[in-house]
């Protein structure tokens, strides 16, 4: 089974005939290329185009984050799926208001579901209740909202409602206050970014491997520079993988203020909680569910490729989309 490819050291790419290779600070080590599904790099790589291109006919897209581990940009390898049909489909759903509008309500009609089930999770520990009963109302609101701008005026309030119950959840030493993202004030928005960044490299490297365009989005607008599709999928998956990696390494204190480092007004994991931020974030990726549909187990990465061929055939007039709701 293929597996991401994680580089947090500073260094150097290179490409000896079919192999390809990472050399810092005198070490080198070989990366098996037919057994890497995606590269996530940090810190400054350099590389060459032989590089580029070798990695590009494996169908290996690389992912670069700054030093603060923000997302920045990805070489997408040239596009072997293309479907005209798909991309003329996908462009008439954004342009018909009702069917963008559907589509939009349902991808947070999945998000909610999932939040309510972490939040109905943890009411086991902490009362939980008036979280849970805002968020519920605030659904029903949803079916009466006739633009974007309404629905995701819905959307921030579901998100803001939710993130205050995080003080409920996690250690006390992890406060939330407000979101804040760039930069973020705390340890928890550290976290929140840092997670909502891997996810939308995620979700992108997923929608490469179908006939989705990336940039042609229902809940966000699309606009430059940024690839819309990712954050409208991202609402979805959020709960599940971002937010149960953050309550799994605070709550088990996989992390703690150890494993930041404060730098003017921002609050940044360092080396080791990076490191161990996208251990646990691999290892999420790689569980496995037993799916009700297929019958057999799936990834939760998986578990995206999976919600972009429903999109598909909702486009395509086949099946009608239907958001994936945590059902365990």
């Amino acid at each position: 089974m293929k597996r991401n490819y994680y580089i947090t050291k500073d260094g150097i790419l290179r490409r000896e005939k079919n192999t390809v290779y990472f050399e810092s600070g005198g070490e080198k080590r070989i990366l098996p290329v037919n057994n890497i599904y995606a590269v996530y790099a940090y810190g400054r790589i350099t590389f060459s185009s032989g590089v580029v291109s070798y990695l590009s006919k494996k169908c290996v897209p690389i992912h670069f984050f700054n030093k603060y581990g923000w997302y920045e940009a990805t070489l997408y390898p040239r596009e072997t799926l293309l479907a005209g049909d798909v991309l003329v489909k996908q462009a008439l759903h954004h342009i018909n208001m009702d069917k963008r509008l559907y589509l939009a309500k349902e991808f947070l009609q999945g998000c909610t579901a999932n939040i309510l089930k972490n939040l109905e999770y943890y009411r086991r520990e902490t009362p939980l209740d008036k979280e849970i009963s805002e968020i519920t109302k605030l659904t029903v609101e949803l079916e009466t909202k006739t633009n974007i701008a309404e629905i995701m005026g819905i959307e921030g309030n579901i998100w803001n409602t939710y993130y205050q119950s995080f003080n409920k959840i996690l250690p006390s030493e992890f406060k939330f206050e407000k979101r804040s993202r760039q930069p973020p004030e705390n340890m928890i928005n550290s976290l929140i970014s840092f997670g909502n960044s891997l996810l939308y490299s995620t979700i992108l490297t997923e929608i490469y491997h179908t006939q989705l365009n990336p940039t042609i989005s229902y809940l966000h607008e699309p606009s430059e520079r940024r690839f819309s599709l990712c954050l409208d999928l991202a609402e979805v998956f959020r709960p599940l993988l971002v937010d149960r990696t953050i309550f799994k390494l605070t709550k088990k204190k996989m992390l703690d203020k150890k494993h930041f480092r404060k730098e003017l007004n921002y609050c940044l994991l360092n080396d080791i909680g990076r490191k161990t931020f996208l251990q646990a974030w691999d290892e999420k990726l790689h569980t496995t569910i037993k799916h009700r549909t297929l019958k057999r187990k799936v990834s939760y990465q998986r578990l995206i490729r999976l919600e972009c061929y429903k999109l598909i055939k909702h486009l395509l007039g086949e099946k009608e989309y239907k958001a994936f709701k945590i059902w365990w």
